[in-house]
């Protein structure tokens, strides 16, 4: 469950809304309608964290998370298929890739090595270590097969892409693996073998 309290923006005398308080409740689908400029955008920018409002709260279920199935599909170009997915955390991913680059230094220092250790041990904390496996399954699920993960983003053809920002809006979801859910109802039971595809 998501709830919405009190929530309000403007821009300098601008109000786009104030006040909206909404509860969006398991086992419905909700759609966001209004003209354009209205901040239907803004809004599901608050609701997923990537905007602070002036005024009121989030709130979400206990250990539940909001995903986002990202709509531009040329932001990961420069990625790995693998990546693109672990980036679904961005936490996780930051630490992957601080963690990567000290140990790819040619002159490790002690000092290095002292980071690397705090490196591992939120790497661990964050289930880091079961990463790959989760974001394989994912992607099996989802009709990419191994042989892509190491592949670029821009390499991929548009619906394969859209497979990639799925696995990566499903990445270290809360749900078991057999059903992943997305915000607005949407249930996506995962397939035992990767050769299955999206229609």
């Amino acid at each position: 469950m998501i709830t919405a309290s009190n929530i309000a923006l403007s821009y300098g005398r601008r109000v786009i809304f104030k006040d909206v308080n909404i509860k969006f409740t398991p086992g419905n689908c909700y759609g966001l309608i209004g003209a354009n400029g209205s901040g239907k955008s803004t809004f599901l920018k608050i609701l997923a964290g990537q905007l602070e409002p002036d005024r009121g709260e989030i709130t979400k279920g206990r250990g539940e998370r909001i995903a986002v199935l990202s709509q531009d599909q040329f932001a990961f170009d420069e990625h790995t298929v693998f990546n693109t997915v672990i980036i679904g955390h961005k936490k996780l991913y930051k630490v992957m890739i601080e963690r990567e680059a000290l140990y790819a230094k040619a002159d490790f220092t002690e000092e290095d090595g002292i980071r690397a250790g705090e490196l591992e041990a939120r790497f661990g904390e964050m289930n880091g270590y079961e990463a790959e496996a989760e974001a394989a399954v994912l992607l099996n699920g989802l009709g990419i097969p191994e042989e892509m993960r190491q592949k670029k983003m821009k390499d991929l053809d548009g619906s394969d892409k859209v497979r990639v920002l799925l696995a990566q809006a499903l990445f270290l979801q809360p749900a078991g693996p057999e059903d992943h859910h997305l915000a607005g109802g949407i249930s996506l039971p995962l397939p035992e073998h990767g050769n299955n595809r999206l229609p």
